[in-house]
């Protein structure tokens, strides 16, 4: 996978793979976190940026970084030499996902100084130069769960990390050997990081993981995300919209299901992650859905929720996939009505099964890839022509553009405070933005 695109392209993605999103500063300014991939990362780079300044980190820039696709890393390469260039004399510390992985690759770079993994890299003194030039552990045996770190400096919506690491082996995917196996955070602390973040003025919080769905398999009594979204909506009353990264369509439990159909302060937007249309390559993934699970579920959540808005991951052009299978893909987008849609093109990840199997030619992939795009674009289209009509309460992210419950992107005129909610009827769209023509400010 080597690149990625999000029909309708909102600036925070629906899904947990992304590329380079920014950079942290410590309150002092001391030294600056570089975050490559999902929001996990975000939350994590806040947490290095606060540990960092309690330890006095000085002169530095920490690249937190992703090893979801080869570019992925080639951006953080380049990021480093780059940082190299312009800041000669600051110390060059690389940590996340594509250093657990492949530490030998940052090891080798003359600009960097440290290389540090990632269950170690918000430890307290994780990142002083004192000791070895390459720190990096089994990740596999960090135990327990984690903090609830959260991330919201320079948002409108914050980050709450619930869980971290996955248990499964999709044939494609790299990750487990960054993270580890599941670990879930419990709920009483994730419960104190939301409140705290709604007493700093934050309207709307996202839960975040590696695997979300699978938050609570680790913990005594073996709870569900469905209960922990209702414990947090019951305990933390000032919370005006909760919503959830992206899901596990195998892995949805009936209380989330519930908690759905009962609770409106619950956004009324999935995102899946499907990969795939057709039975015999979700197979060969070794996903634990099939096509007919993807669109009873999203069926059944709608009886429930009729405003609901659902948007997918597909892999274009995995290895073996037919066209025929191709089509299947690309038919579900419709079938499901997905409104946005994630789409990377396949390429091999060294180490990963799929790596092995017989690839699509890369002309045909890249061609798979516009092909689900163009779907996905015309899949928002038909979403936002059902939305005209509504009226909507939506998140102001920048000067005239909100987000609506269901994740739309919502134009309007005029001034309203941003990460403050304003109301109004959908006018009309241009197939990328609806249209609010009058609205006015919440209570």
């Amino acid at each position: 996978m080597t690149d990625q695109y999000i029909s309708g392209t909102p600036p925070d993605p629906p899904a947990d793979i992304l590329g380079h999103i920014g950079t942290v500063s410590d309150p002092g300014g001391a030294f600056d976190v570089v975050t490559f991939g999902c929001r996990l990362n975000a939350c994590e780079s806040e947490a290095i940026a606060r540990q960092g300044a309690a330890d006095g980190l000085t002169n530095a820039v920490v690249f937190n970084t992703c090893a979801v696709t080869g570019e992925a890393v080639r951006q953080a390469r380049q990021a480093i030499r780059k940082a190299r260039r312009e800041r000669p004399g600051a110390r060059l510390i690389v940590t996340g996902c594509a250093a657990q992985i492949e530490p030998q690759t940052f090891a080798a770079m003359a600009e960097v100084d440290l290389v540090v993994g990632n269950a170690a890299k918000a430890a307290p003194g994780a990142l002083s130069l004192a000791g070895p030039r390459v720190r990096v552990d089994d990740v596999f045996v960090a135990g327990g769960p984690g903090e609830a770190w959260g991330a919201g400096k320079g948002r409108v919506r914050a980050y709450v990390q619930i869980q971290n690491g996955c248990d499964h082996r999709c044939t494609f995917c790299i990750i487990p050997f960054g993270r580890g196996a599941s670990r879930s955070v419990l709920p009483e602390k994730v419960i104190e990081r939301v409140r705290a973040l709604c007493e700093a003025g934050f309207l709307e919080v996202v839960l975040t993981g590696v695997d979300l769905t699978s938050w609570g398999a680790d913990l005594e009594g073996c709870p569900s995300l469905g209960r922990l979204v209702s414990r947090i909506l019951g305990e933390v009353p000032t919370l005006a919209r909760l919503r959830l990264s992206s899901l596990d369509a195998a892995e949805i439990d009936p209380e989330l299901k519930d908690v759905f159909a009962g609770e409106a302060r619950l956004m009324p937007h999935l995102h899946l992650s499907l990969q795939s249309g057709d039975d015999i390559i979700l197979k060969r993934m070794k996903r634990r859905h099939r096509r007919a699970d993807a669109l009873e579920l999203v069926s059944e959540i709608r009886q429930v929720r009729p405003d609901a808005a659902f948007g997918a991951d597909f892999i274009a052009g995995f290895p073996t996939e037919s066209e025929a299978a191709f089509e299947s893909t690309l038919a579900l987008v419709e079938e499901a009505g997905l409104a946005f849609v994630h789409v990377f093109p396949f390429s091999a990840r060294p180490g990963v099964p799929a790596a092995r199997m017989p690839p699509v030619a890369g002309a045909t992939v890249k061609a798979r890839a516009q092909s689900l795009r163009s779907a996905g674009e015309a899949g928002l289209s038909r979403h936002l022509s059902g939305r005209v009509g509504k009226r909507v309460r939506a998140l102001v992210e920048r000067p005239g553009l909100a987000r609506a419950e269901d994740f739309t992107r919502v134009s309007f005129e005029g001034a309203a405070p941003i990460g403050r909610l304003i109301s109004g009827v959908i006018a009309g769209h241009d197939s990328r933005l609806a249209r609010l023509d009058r609205w006015e400010a919440c209570g």
